[in-house]
């Protein structure tokens, strides 16, 4: 599984550097800056992997919150917020709190896209 974060973002990278301190060997952690490569691969332009996470699995690319529950799942440490958060209304609430965030701090970094 690939995992397609935002390096630059100050909040962004310091999330996922936790996830990579678990060592797991089925992901791949790719910082989208300034990343043609990422943009083919998941088919999607700069705007739209800076807005959101995003996951490859396989042929399937997932964004959001849906890709952070499937980043959880594969984390052995974080797997109680998997199992927590696929709850159906806890899921809903999760995606509507997180689109806000992602908002925002697509906002926050959005400076970082080529026009």
């Amino acid at each position: 599984m690939k995992v397609y974060f935002n390096n630059s973002c100050n909040i962004c990278r310091a999330e996922i550097n936790l996830y990579k301190k678990q060592n797991i060997k089925d992901i791949e952690w790719i910082d989208i800056t300034d990343n043609k490569s990422a943009e083919l691969e998941t088919q999607k332009n700069d705007k739209t992997l800076l807005r959101r996470l995003h996951i490859k699995d396989g042929e399937k690319v997932i964004g959001g919150a849906e890709a952070f529950l499937l980043v959880w799942r594969k984390i052995p440490k974080y797997k109680f917020l998997y199992t927590f958060f696929k709850i159906p209304i806890i899921f809903t609430l999760f995606s509507y709190f997180y689109e806000i965030i992602a908002f925002f701090l697509y906002l926050k970094n959005r400076k970082q896209l080529s026009n």
